[in-house]
Protein backbone atom coordinates (compact mmCIF):
# COMPACT_ATOMS: atom_id res chain seq x y z
CA UNK A 1 0.00 0.00 0.00
CA UNK A 2 1.16 3.38 -1.36
CA UNK A 3 1.38 6.38 1.45
CA UNK A 4 -1.05 9.00 1.36
CA UNK A 5 0.14 12.47 1.81
CA UNK A 6 -1.75 14.73 3.68
CA UNK A 7 -3.14 16.63 0.72
CA UNK A 8 -4.81 12.87 -0.62
CA UNK A 9 -6.38 12.25 3.10
CA UNK A 10 -7.98 15.22 3.27
CA UNK A 11 -9.57 14.82 -0.42
CA UNK A 12 -10.40 11.25 0.42
CA UNK A 13 -12.40 12.49 3.77
CA UNK A 14 -14.34 15.22 1.47
CA UNK A 15 -15.42 12.85 -1.21
CA UNK A 16 -16.57 10.72 2.34
CA UNK A 17 -18.43 13.17 3.64
CA UNK A 18 -20.34 14.57 0.54
CA UNK A 19 -21.16 10.73 -0.12
CA UNK A 20 -22.68 10.38 2.97
CA UNK A 21 -24.28 14.11 2.67
CA UNK A 22 -25.76 12.75 -0.92
CA UNK A 23 -26.73 9.32 -0.20
CA UNK A 24 -31.05 10.15 0.02
CA UNK A 25 -30.41 11.29 -3.13
CA UNK A 26 -29.96 7.79 -4.19
CA UNK A 27 -33.44 7.02 -3.04
CA UNK A 28 -35.21 6.60 -6.56
CA UNK A 29 -38.20 9.40 -4.82
CA UNK A 30 -35.62 11.70 -4.21
CA UNK A 31 -35.88 13.44 -0.54
CA UNK A 32 -38.41 11.50 1.95
CA UNK A 33 -40.33 15.42 2.66
CA UNK A 34 -42.38 13.68 4.93
CA UNK A 35 -39.43 13.20 7.52
CA UNK A 36 -39.10 16.73 7.07
CA UNK A 37 -42.53 18.18 7.33
CA UNK A 38 -42.72 20.83 9.57
CA UNK A 39 -45.38 20.54 12.54
CA UNK A 40 -47.66 22.91 12.76
CA UNK A 41 -47.57 24.92 16.35
CA UNK A 42 -50.30 27.16 17.49
CA UNK A 43 -48.04 30.05 18.30
CA UNK A 44 -49.14 32.05 21.55
CA UNK A 45 -48.58 35.47 19.21
CA UNK A 46 -50.23 34.21 16.33
CA UNK A 47 -53.30 36.95 15.63
CA UNK A 48 -51.45 39.32 18.17
CA UNK A 49 -50.90 43.18 17.27
CA UNK A 50 -47.47 44.17 17.15
CA UNK A 51 -46.84 47.46 19.20
CA UNK A 52 -43.37 49.25 18.35
CA UNK A 53 -41.42 50.75 21.14
CA UNK A 54 -38.50 51.89 22.61
CA UNK A 55 -36.24 50.09 25.60
CA UNK A 56 -37.15 51.60 28.80
CA UNK A 57 -34.43 50.82 30.61
CA UNK A 58 -30.61 53.29 29.04
CA UNK A 59 -30.45 55.80 26.47
CA UNK A 60 -29.16 53.50 24.02
CA UNK A 61 -32.66 53.87 22.15
CA UNK A 62 -33.18 49.81 21.39
CA UNK A 63 -36.25 48.97 19.43
CA UNK A 64 -38.47 46.58 20.87
CA UNK A 65 -41.72 45.03 19.52
CA UNK A 66 -44.71 44.18 21.76
CA UNK A 67 -46.96 41.64 21.21
CA UNK A 68 -50.87 42.05 22.43
CA UNK A 69 -54.21 40.50 22.34
CA UNK A 70 -57.29 41.03 23.46
CA UNK A 71 -58.59 38.27 26.02
CA UNK A 72 -62.32 37.65 26.75
CA UNK A 73 -62.88 40.68 29.00
CA UNK A 74 -61.93 42.97 26.08
CA UNK A 75 -58.38 44.16 27.99
CA UNK A 76 -55.48 44.10 26.03
CA UNK A 77 -52.86 41.31 27.26
CA UNK A 78 -49.48 41.80 26.59
CA UNK A 79 -47.49 38.58 25.44
CA UNK A 80 -44.41 38.78 24.21
CA UNK A 81 -41.94 41.56 23.87
CA UNK A 82 -38.58 41.10 22.08
CA UNK A 83 -36.09 43.13 19.62
CA UNK A 84 -37.29 44.92 16.75
CA UNK A 85 -35.01 42.78 13.98
CA UNK A 86 -35.93 46.25 11.66
CA UNK A 87 -34.08 48.77 13.76
CA UNK A 88 -30.32 50.30 12.82
CA UNK A 89 -29.72 50.57 16.64
CA UNK A 90 -30.02 47.04 17.98
CA UNK A 91 -31.01 45.07 14.82
CA UNK A 92 -33.27 42.64 17.00
CA UNK A 93 -30.09 42.17 19.91
CA UNK A 94 -31.64 43.10 23.47
CA UNK A 95 -29.14 42.99 26.68
CA UNK A 96 -29.96 41.23 29.23
CA UNK A 97 -31.80 44.18 30.84
CA UNK A 98 -33.72 44.52 27.83
CA UNK A 99 -34.91 40.71 27.34
CA UNK A 100 -36.72 41.06 30.63
CA UNK A 101 -38.34 44.20 29.55
CA UNK A 102 -41.69 42.24 29.82
CA UNK A 103 -41.25 41.97 33.45
CA UNK A 104 -41.81 45.39 33.91
CA UNK A 105 -45.44 45.04 32.69
CA UNK A 106 -46.36 41.15 34.16
CA UNK A 107 -44.44 40.91 37.46
CA UNK A 108 -46.51 39.94 40.42
CA UNK A 109 -44.14 42.11 42.38
CA UNK A 110 -44.87 45.14 40.55
CA UNK A 111 -45.29 48.21 42.20
CA UNK A 112 -48.10 50.01 41.06
CA UNK A 113 -48.70 53.22 42.84
CA UNK A 114 -46.39 55.03 45.21
CA UNK A 115 -45.87 52.97 48.65
CA UNK A 116 -44.68 55.51 51.70
CA UNK A 117 -43.19 53.93 54.79
CA UNK A 118 -43.31 56.37 57.77
CA UNK A 119 -39.85 57.06 60.52
CA UNK A 120 -40.30 54.18 62.85
CA UNK A 121 -43.52 52.07 61.02
CA UNK A 122 -42.48 48.68 59.91
CA UNK A 123 -45.29 48.39 56.65
CA UNK A 124 -45.56 50.43 53.81
CA UNK A 125 -48.83 52.32 52.72
CA UNK A 126 -49.98 53.19 49.19
CA UNK A 127 -50.11 57.37 49.52
CA UNK A 128 -51.32 59.34 46.64
CA UNK A 129 -48.38 61.19 43.84
CA UNK A 130 -49.54 64.28 45.68
CA UNK A 131 -49.01 63.06 48.77
CA UNK A 132 -45.70 61.84 47.46
CA UNK A 133 -44.28 64.79 45.27
CA UNK A 134 -44.86 67.29 48.45
CA UNK A 135 -43.30 65.09 50.80
CA UNK A 136 -40.15 64.88 48.55
CA UNK A 137 -39.98 68.53 48.42
CA UNK A 138 -40.22 68.60 52.15
CA UNK A 139 -37.65 66.41 52.45
CA UNK A 140 -35.48 67.79 50.02
CA UNK A 141 -36.18 71.46 51.46
CA UNK A 142 -35.41 70.50 55.13
CA UNK A 143 -32.00 68.69 53.44
CA UNK A 144 -31.02 71.68 51.82
CA UNK A 145 -31.63 74.29 54.61
CA UNK A 146 -29.86 72.12 57.56
CA UNK A 147 -26.58 72.13 54.93
CA UNK A 148 -26.18 74.69 53.07
CA UNK A 149 -23.15 76.31 52.92
CA UNK A 150 -23.01 80.52 52.26
CA UNK A 151 -18.87 80.80 52.31
CA UNK A 152 -15.88 78.43 52.67
CA UNK A 153 -12.91 78.37 55.28
CA UNK A 154 -11.73 81.33 53.29
CA UNK A 155 -15.08 83.20 53.26
CA UNK A 156 -15.36 82.92 49.24
CA UNK A 157 -19.22 82.91 48.65
CA UNK A 158 -20.01 79.19 47.49
CA UNK A 159 -23.65 79.02 48.26
CA UNK A 160 -23.45 74.75 47.94
CA UNK A 161 -25.19 72.35 49.81
CA UNK A 162 -23.17 68.94 50.89
CA UNK A 163 -26.43 67.15 52.55
CA UNK A 164 -27.78 66.02 49.02
CA UNK A 165 -26.86 64.31 45.95
CA UNK A 166 -28.28 63.59 42.79
CA UNK A 167 -27.74 60.44 40.66
CA UNK A 168 -29.18 60.89 36.77
CA UNK A 169 -30.78 58.16 34.88
CA UNK A 170 -29.05 56.30 32.08
CA UNK A 171 -32.62 56.34 29.94
CA UNK A 172 -32.33 59.97 30.79
CA UNK A 173 -32.16 62.30 27.16
CA UNK A 174 -29.90 65.12 26.53
CA UNK A 175 -32.45 67.43 27.52
CA UNK A 176 -33.60 65.80 30.37
CA UNK A 177 -30.21 65.46 31.95
CA UNK A 178 -29.34 69.02 30.95
CA UNK A 179 -32.48 70.52 32.75
CA UNK A 180 -31.75 68.18 35.85
CA UNK A 181 -28.29 69.41 36.41
CA UNK A 182 -29.26 72.81 35.85
CA UNK A 183 -31.98 72.66 38.17
CA UNK A 184 -29.95 70.90 41.26
CA UNK A 185 -27.15 73.26 40.47
CA UNK A 186 -29.80 76.04 41.12
CA UNK A 187 -30.50 74.28 44.66
CA UNK A 188 -26.66 74.50 45.15
CA UNK A 189 -26.31 70.25 44.70
CA UNK A 190 -22.61 69.73 44.06
CA UNK A 191 -22.70 65.97 44.26
CA UNK A 192 -24.30 65.06 40.56
CA UNK A 193 -23.45 61.52 39.43
CA UNK A 194 -24.88 60.20 36.52
CA UNK A 195 -25.19 56.20 36.01
CA UNK A 196 -24.02 55.70 32.10
CA UNK A 197 -20.61 57.64 33.68
CA UNK A 198 -20.61 54.63 36.26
Amino acid sequence: MSDLTRRQLLKLGAAGAGATALAPLANPLGFDLRLAKKRELDFRIAGAKEVHSICPYCAVGCALIAYTKEDASGKAQLLQIEGDPDSPVNEGRLCPKGATAMQLATSSRRVKAPMYRAPGSAKWEEKTWDFMLDKLAQNLKASRDNTFVAQDANGNIVNRTEGVAFAGGAAFSSEEGYFATKMMRTLGVVHLEQQARV
